[in-house]
């Protein structure tokens, strides 16, 4: 693994990365049950958290939209896969937040069927990326996630959300720290993002990530 702390991009990677969100965003089903689920496409990227990571901000905030993805001061609203449509060349999927302590547990039981079914029957899926607040780290809820998707063999990307609260030199030690979790599973990609949807820190990055798979 290299020891920088995030990917390196080109001016024109940043540039497509822009363009790919520029051309529109549109929402284009809801799905509940696996029946739902829409046929392939081409390509599609999903984003995975806990229910109070700041996943629909860091939506929003990546797609340039105030309401392409809900917030709410109540965490795990999303109790669907939601597919949104990025200029009909890329489905990005919002899938439901882990960690709801308060959902009765047939409830859970349901939304973790009907992710393993995702996980497992979607040819285009190329990357999830696993949103983990960066104050606290990778914690138990997460890791079973990542667990889930090295049984499913799904290559996925942790992003570091709400970077903007860390204090100095925090930084450096929970890259350190994320990059040691993941360093033996199989289908962890090697590198970390650090996001802030608030300071829109990290998300011209996120998005020239997203456009690499596109173009590749």
């Amino acid at each position: 693994m290299s020891d920088a702390i995030e990917p390196d991009f080109t001016d024109a990677e940043i540039e497509a990365g822009r363009l790919l969100f520029a051309s529109g965003v549109d929402f284009l089903m809801g799905v509940a049950k696996l029946d739902q689920l829409p046929g392939a496409f081409p390509l599609e990227v999903a984003f995975a958290g806990r229910s109070n990571v700041g996943k629909s901000s860091l939506l929003n905030a990546l797609t340039g939209r105030r309401d392409i993805a809900r917030t709410s001061n109540t965490p795990g609203r999303t109790r669907e896969l939601n597919f949104f449509l990025v200029d009909e060349r890329l489905a990005l999927v919002d899938m439901p937040g882990y960690g709801y302590a308060k959902a009765e547990k047939k409830l859970i039981a349901a939304w973790q069927k009907l992710v393993r079914a995702y996980l497992l029957g979607r040819p285009g899926l190329r990357r999830v990326f696993v949103l983990v607040d960066a104050r606290h780290g990778l914690k138990p809820n997460d890791l079973e996630t990542l667990n889930l998707l090295d049984e499913t063999a799904v290559s996925y990307q942790i992003v570091l959300t709400k970077a903007d609260k860390l204090k100095p030199g925090e930084r450096a030690a929970i890259h350190a720290a994320t990059l040691q979790k993941i360093a033996k599973r199989p289908a962890a990609h090697p590198f970390v993002h650090f996001t802030s949807s608030a300071k829109v820190d990290g998300i011209a990055e996120l998005r020239a990530d997203i456009a690499r798979l596109v173009a590749a």
